[in-house]
């Protein structure tokens, strides 16, 4: 697994899904795959804490996949070694009535990360090119001028906002925000698996909805949909990975050793240095502290 580039996984030409592998032969053990993530796990979490104290980027994860891809599962593995003041996570929901009074950008502008911090977005705003772009009467709620019936969300439309999520992402980018962009790929047989484990598993029976069964007949649309949104956003500054991710434990390790060996690249980040005149003075600090007991 350390011996695969991270740039296999990124998105540096146009794709087709469907020719890209949904599963990774790795041949590793549970007890391996335990373990380098656990590595990763906490050289992440050292670095974010030097991040913390250097306050210069912030990192965005945006995370996009199928239903049953293993979004959530994946948030709670990669990152509970991060110290909880580090790391926010995001879930994108339906629009609230005060969200739909602003652009649809808003309310992903006021999750971005600060400085020295993570954000999780677990969905994104890729939704408004995906869930929408599926379901295109989902726009009327937005109330965009001109406007007026389905028919008038054209091609160009759909462009527009490509356009728009770029100019975002290159905003935010050169404003010190690293951005991540995952597309955890699953292939439509392990998502019925999991949605039948869903149903044979008491405990995983508040997961299912029959509205999962609906989205899933609609699986080559998505697929469409992801697969232009991948092609039409990936950009050096923004890059799109695509994860196969029909084992969620490789899934998980994978977007660990990416966010890692790519955080650890960017030069300047340390801890800052303490001030030169409290230097001088340390260890007369050190013997106030020392003659207190």
């Amino acid at each position: 697994m350390k011996n695969i580039p991270i740039e296999h996984f990124q998105v540096k030409d146009q794709v087709s899904l469907n020719q890209i592998p949904t599963a990774l032969d790795q041949k590793l053990t549970k007890k391996e795959k335990k373990s380098i993530l656990n590595d990763y796990r906490e050289l992440l979490s050292e670095h974010q804490d030097t991040m913390y104290a250097h306050a210069k980027y912030g990192v965005l994860i945006c995370l996009q996949g199928m239903d049953t891809a293993g979004k959530d599962s994946l948030i709670r593995e990669v990152f509970k070694e991060l110290n909880a003041r580090g790391v926010v996570v995001h879930s994108f929901k339906t629009p609230t009535s005060l969200e739909l009074k602003h652009d649809y950008l808003w309310r992903h502008y006021l999750a971005l990360p600060a400085r020295g911090k993570y954000s999780v977005f677990n969905r994104t705003h890729y939704e408004n090119v995906l869930v929408t772009r599926v379901h295109p009467y989902y726009i009327m709620n937005e109330n965009i001028p001109g406007i007026e019936s389905v028919e008038d969300i054209t091609e160009e439309f759909w462009q527009k906002r490509f356009e728009q999520i770029r100019n975002f992402e290159q905003h935010i980018a050169e404003n010190g925000t690293v951005i991540f962009k995952f597309y955890l790929h699953l292939s439509k047989e392990e998502q019925r698996q999991r949605l039948l484990r869903r149903l044979d598993k008491k405990k995983h029976n508040w997961k299912f909805s029959p509205g999962d069964l609906e989205e899933r007949a609609l699986w080559d649309k998505y697929q469409k949909c992801y697969e232009e949104a991948i092609n039409e956003t990936s950009k050096p500054h923004a890059p799109w990975y695509i994860i196969p991710s029909d084992d969620k434990k490789i899934a998980r390790l994978l977007v660990a050793k990416i966010i890692y060996e790519t955080m650890s690249k960017i030069e300047g980040i340390k801890e800052p240095e303490l001030d030169e005149e409290v230097l001088e003075d340390i260890e007369k600090y050190r013997d106030i502290l020392s003659k207190e007991h």
